[in-house]
């Protein structure tokens, strides 16, 4: 099944409605939707590299808003329908990790995610369920999101097809790179300024589970 979407999905990128479809995958992935828009973006970018920081655009605007929809399925809905999305996609296992650690570090778990496996659909939905502030979910996903599709759009509009190759063998690290120094100021701040202590209940190694 998971092979028949992706096919679907890599098939809309020569659609005369790319853009539409592009941003209907990056809004639905934010919350339900099991494959991500990475491929399609990607296709995109090179099919058209002059268009594609716009592409990265609505890849970002599209994930933003679906992560909002996540979140409110998380927050009104976890019972009813929240639940039953993570089981489907095989998350139940991973939530309750997600929600300890959002509600102890909240937006540096989700700059984190941009540079990590970890299903943004997950963090939308348990943010919305643990409460995290509405401001910080929205601007730390911007910043997540918008690393990760303005910076592919980006490097296609400026390099061309060649960027490619060096796209799939090095964007995540830059991305990682990048989000760490982000979330190593946060945890200094916080440690200088004698911030809210953060819980043991998190260890590490399970923190470690929620990206498999």
């Amino acid at each position: 099944m998971l092979t028949r979407l992706y096919q679907w999905t890599l098939a809309k990128a020569a659609h005369r409605h790319a853009e539409g479809w592009l941003f209907a995958v990056s809004f639905m992935e934010s919350s339900f939707f099991p494959i991500p828009p990475h491929p399609l973006l990607g296709l995109m970018c090179l099919a058209k590299p002059e268009r594609a920081i716009r592409f990265g655009v609505i890849c970002t605007l599209a994930s933003v808003l679906g992560g909002l929809f996540g979140y409110a399925i998380g927050h009104f809905l976890y019972e009813a329908l929240g639940h039953q999305i993570l089981a489907a996609l095989g998350l139940s296992a991973k939530f309750p990790v997600a929600a300890c650690y959002l509600r102890d570090y909240g937006a540096e778990i989700i700059l984190i995610k941009g540079a990590t496996p970890i299903p943004f659909k997950l963090i939308t939905i348990t943010a919305g369920f643990v409460g995290l502030s509405l401001f910080t979910f929205l601007w730390a996903s911007i910043l997540s999101r918008g690393l990760q599709f303005i910076l592919v759009g980006f490097l296609f509009w400026k390099f061309g097809r060649p960027i490619k190759a060096f796209i799939e063998k090095y964007l995540a690290l830059l991305s990682a790179g990048f989000l760490l120094l982000i979330v190593g100021g946060f945890l200094a701040a916080s440690m200088l300024s004698g911030g809210t202590h953060k819980s043991d209940k998190c260890s590490n190694a399970t923190m470690a589970t929620i990206g498999r």
